[in-house]
Parts: C-alpha cells; structure tokens; sequence
C-alpha cells in the first residue's frame, strides 16, 4: 500500500503542511520536527528525496561459500529503498591476508559513504580501521564483530550462544549412537564468529558431555572441496566418528563424503546457514540441523543502517540483533 503525506503526517504527530514543508526543503520547520518527519519517513517507507544519493560499500570473502553468495546478492538487490544507495559489493579472494584487506578497505575511504564488512580481528586491520574512523566514514561489522572499533553496529546472531546451541543439539542427538569422537569444522579461527562458536561449542561439551572427544579442529577456508577430501580422510582414519558440527561454509563437502561412505545418516552432522544445499541435506537426513542467520534480512538492516548514518541519522545499534533460528528437517522454510 502507498504512503501518502497524510499517513506520514499521523505518524509523525505533525500536520501534512509541515510534512510537505519537510519533504519539499522549505523553511519554517524545526530541526527536531524535521528529524522526527525524516525518522518516520524512513520507517514507512516514503521516497523523501532531500537527500543526494549515497555510495555504501561491503567488503566480503571471496570464496564458494553458498551463504556468502547469497549475502552478496541479497546486498546488491536492496533497490526499493526511500533513501537512494548505489552499493558497491567487493569480494576479497584473499580474505585471510590481513595485508590486501587492509589494502582494499583503505582504497574505499575516498568515494565511500559508509562500508560494511566481514573481516578477520586482526591488529592490522584494526589499524586500517581506525583510519577509516578518522576520515569520518561510518563503519558496520556483519556475521563477524570485532568490537572496540567504533562502528556503528554489528549485525549477526551471538556467535558464543550459536556454538552451545550447536553443541547441545549435537550431544543430545549422539545419545543415541553409542560413538563418542567427534570432528570440528571452521573456516578460519582468524573471524571472531567462527573462534566464538568453536568457544561456546566447547563449554558446552565441557559441562554437559564430558563423555564427547573432539579428535580434530580443521580449518577448510569455507572450500567445500577441502571439507570433502578432510572428511573422507577422517571417515578413514576414525571409523567410529559420531558427530560432525561444522563452524563455517563447505557442508557440500562434507555431506557428498558422508553419502559416499555410507554414513549419511549415521553421524551426526550439524552445520550454519540454509542454502539450497543445506535444504537438501536436510531433507535427506544427511543433516540433523542447520542454525540460521537469515542473510536477506541481514543485507536489508545493514543497507539501512549505513544509510541512515551516511546521512547523519541515528542507529540504534539494538535494532540489529538477529535471532538465532534452528532448523530441521520438519520446520523448513517455505522459501
């Protein structure tokens, strides 16, 4: 349904001539009113176009990991906003060399209005970071936060809470298997979200199911073909693995193993994100469970939130939290 001045004029507690005075740049308003006017605007919806469009940039990994892809066209397809945003998306194939991130991130401060992020908690890209602070370009961390830096936000799920809920679904469903060795997957310990999931993945282990060894940690770079030929070496080497959770991206690696063994359903396999992979996976019992962050959401608070603090808006930084979803096989989202 359209928004019309007179539902913004409601909204906003003020008359439609002083909306329209707003909308049309004319003066006669004051600044908190105008603030207020704008603040609903952008919350409903209406095109106020006062403002001269902006450029946003987001640096992501390059890599074959379904999830980041998808961010990465969730991101690029936010066109339908009030406020005007050419975005930018950059993929980085070497993502955990902290020098060529550095590189990149400070080759954006020129033309940038606001970038958004997913980098490894690295000294020298704090650095790179705080140089981006001092040219007064809003910043926002996503999937993976690397708080003390002064962004604006952080957008993603609580990493630490991810990983115990990884490890409670995954000790409770080995009850049932008798096999106590356990594999751990991550795509690189260098991000934060992946270090505090192995964290929170631990302690749970620690306090509920002592009984479970973890017999390797690999880190696979988010490459399923890497997770594939660790898997198949690991289904080699402990004939008796019961549970795999893996951390990060490459769980078509893992799962074409599992079914080439004959373990697929055997073992226990928890990992992140629904892809059309892990939805297949799920559906064949490949996979017990996926935890979830809803990309397409995430993509659209972040476009808003660099939008608003590109053009001096406030952020409210508790309106980025994204819950922690926990799908099955019996609970899979429709689309």
């Amino acid at each position: 349904m359209k928004v019309t001045i007179s539902d913004l004029a409601k909204q906003a507690g003020v008359s439609t001539a002083t909306v329209d005075r707003v909308v049309n740049q004319r003066n006669g308003v004051r600044p908190e009113t105008r603030e207020q006017v704008l603040t609903v605007a952008d919350r409903l919806g209406y095109p106020v176009s006062i403002y001269p469009p902006i450029t946003l940039d987001f640096l992501l990994p390059g890599s074959t990991n379904t999830y980041l892809n998808l961010l990465a066209q969730s991101l690029q397809a936010q066109d339908d906003l009030p406020f005007k945003a050419r975005i930018r998306v950059h993929r980085m194939e070497r993502f955990s060399d902290p020098n060529a991130v550095c590189k990149k991130l400070l080759s954006l401060r020129t033309d940038s209005d606001g970038i958004g992020m997913i980098v490894m908690d690295h000294p020298k890209v704090r650095e790179a970071i705080r140089e981006l602070n001092a040219a007064e370009i809003p910043l926002l961390m996503l999937v993976s936060d690397i708080p003390d830096t002064n962004r604006i936000g952080y957008i993603g799920v609580d990493s630490r809470a991810a990983g115990r809920l990884a490890g409670l679904l995954l000790g409770k469903f080995m009850k049932s298997t008798r096999r106590c060795k356990i594999a751990l997957f991550a795509g690189s310990l260098s991000y934060r979200d992946h270090s505090e999931r192995e964290f929170g993945f631990r302690q749970v282990l620690a306090d509920e199911f002592p009984e479970l060894t973890i017999v390797q940690l690999q880190e696979n770079f988010d490459d399923w073909k890497r997770s594939y030929a660790t898997t198949m070496r690991l289904l080699r080497i402990h004939r008796d693995l019961g549970g795999i959770y893996n951390i990060g991206g490459g769980n078509r690696g893992i799962a074409q193993a599992l079914e080439e063994a004959g373990q697929a359903g055997k073992i226990v396999f928890i990992g992140h994100e629904l892809t059309d992979h892990t939805r297949r996976f799920l559906l064949d019992g490949t996979m017990d469970a996926v935890i979830d962050q809803e990309p397409r959401r995430e993509a659209r608070e972040a476009v808003i939130a660099l939008s608003r603090a590109a053009r001096g808006l406030p952020v409210q930084s508790s309106n980025l939290t994204v819950g922690i979803q926990v799908i099955f096989r019996e609970n899979i989202p429709a689309t």
